[in-house]
């Protein structure tokens, strides 16, 4: 497989994840900043922390994972997602995020 289409498929294959990092990016809330910033701090100290984006999956969103590749500005408020090397856990399940989401938008009508 080519490796443009090796990364559409990585991102197709994790569109929710990643539109959950954007909303929760664009809609922030102090949970979830807190939540980022404590996993952000976790990956700041590993090996793989790429800041210059020579291992991003999309050029030019460093920081980003040299793991995964993910942008780390979106993958750290995904809380349906976790480190691809276990240095954290996901915080909600696909059904526990969707749940979340509609109390939230309960609250802020």
């Amino acid at each position: 497989m080519k490796k443009k289409e090796t990364i559409r498929k990585r991102i197709w294959d994790n569109r929710k994840q990643i539109l959950e990092g954007i909303k929760n990016k664009i809609f922030q809330t102090d949970s979830v900043e807190e939540i980022s910033q404590i996993r952000l701090n976790i990956c700041k100290g590993c090996i793989k922390y790429d800041d210059i984006g020579t291992t991003c999956l999309i050029p030019g969103t460093q920081p980003c994972c040299g793991d995964c590749g993910c942008v780390l500005a979106l993958k750290t408020r995904s809380l349906s997602t976790g480190c691809p090397l276990f240095l954290w856990d996901k915080i909600l399940s696909d059904k526990e995020e969707i749940e979340h989401d509609i109390l939230n938008s309960e609250n802020h009508d």
